[in-house]
């Protein structure tokens, strides 16, 4: 109930619909369960990786092509600056599911309220199930909705995964969720709820008291305030990163929603990047196509950590592409 009063207050989420776990990324493998091998999915390109690593899983992806590096079972819908980050859903495909990260990792890209709407009937019109991930949500700053089910008719046709690790810390406490609306239910009438209730109760013993405490504190007035400070700390170096990079000429995105800058490099391979960063500076990114084709030429720098780390950092990239 808690999770339900403070973070979904105005939806219409019921405490009953949602599913606590030991983590967002825990919930996608037991969503995949409950999906199946024969069904379509689409993702976002770029994208976390374990919407693509749990289709190969259960079978969904089909055969690897070499030359794209891509399946070809998979709809990649390609949301890169020159689209705003968002998909052309007039030209995408229907799929029977769609991974939708927002804020995004890795560009750090919020939806607005109108481009949830768009995909929210975009999935109502070819009969899909959206899965939301909205882990980083505590970190938007501007008026990008934190939930799909902010949009009228979501609960129709959502699930939304989420996490107390990014706005939160436990990441290696481990603790999160999944909201499973009553009004999602398959072609034939059946509701969803009803069969992952079934995979939940089967397949996880529940997240352990101890840790579920320190969620229920987090929640609680002074608690969340303390969380909302953290949030601040790291947006605080989302900034600064932001700026280093960009007084470089380098473009830059992401930061503002997100606790992740995404940094273009044109015309380079993302790992020769990351390779030479990391051996001229010893400062860990991410190449960015680690998260899909069109994660190429980019790296994701992360924003967790200390202010002093996050300036040295700074200053040392500054002094490499200067």
């Amino acid at each position: 109930m808690a999770i339900a009063e403070t973070l979904y207050r105005g939806t219409g989420v019921k405490g009953s619909e949602i599913f606590v776990s030991d983590g967002a990324q825990c919930d996608i493998s037991r969503l995949q369960m409950l999906l199946g091998s024969d069904v379509k999915v689409a993702v976002q390109d770029p994208s976390f990786p374990a919407y693509i690593d749990t289709s190969v899983i259960v079978g969904q992806s089909g055969k690897l092509e070499e030359k794209t590096g891509k399946y070809n079972n998979i709809v990649y819908m390609n949301c890169g600056a020159e689209n705003n980050f968002f998909p052309d859903l007039s030209a995408t495909p229907r799929t029977d599911v769609i991974f939708f990260c927002s804020p995004n990792n890795p560009t750090g890209s919020a939806a607005s309220w109108k481009q949830l709407k768009q995909l929210v009937d975009f999935a109502k019109t070819n009969g899909s199930i959206i899965v939301y991930d909205s882990a980083y949500a505590a970190y938007i700053s501007d008026e990008s909705p934190r939930s799909i089910f902010e949009i009228p008719g979501a609960k129709e046709v959502a699930i939304e995964i989420s996490s107390f690790s990014k706005f939160a810390g436990f990441t290696g406490v481990r603790l999160g969720w999944t909201v499973v609306p009553e009004e999602l239910k398959y072609a034939n009438g059946f509701p969803v709820i009803e069969d992952f209730n079934r995979i939940v109760c089967t397949c996880f013993n529940g997240a352990s008291n101890i840790v579920q405490a320190g969620g229920l504190a987090c929640l609680t007035g002074d608690g969340y305030q303390a969380v909302r400070n953290v949030v601040g700390y790291y947006k605080e170096n989302a900034k600064i990163l932001v700026e280093a990079f960009a007084s470089l000429g380098l473009k830059v995105y992401g930061g503002e929603n997100a606790p992740y800058v995404w940094v273009h490099f044109p015309g380079t391979c993302s790992w020769n990047v990351f390779d030479q960063i990391l051996e001229k500076t010893h400062v860990v990114t991410v190449p960015g196509r680690g998260f899909g084709p069109g994660g190429e030429e980019y790296i994701r720098v992360s924003a967790f950590g200390h202010r002093e780390n996050i300036m040295e950092a700074s200053l040392r990239m500054k002094k490499l592409f200067n």
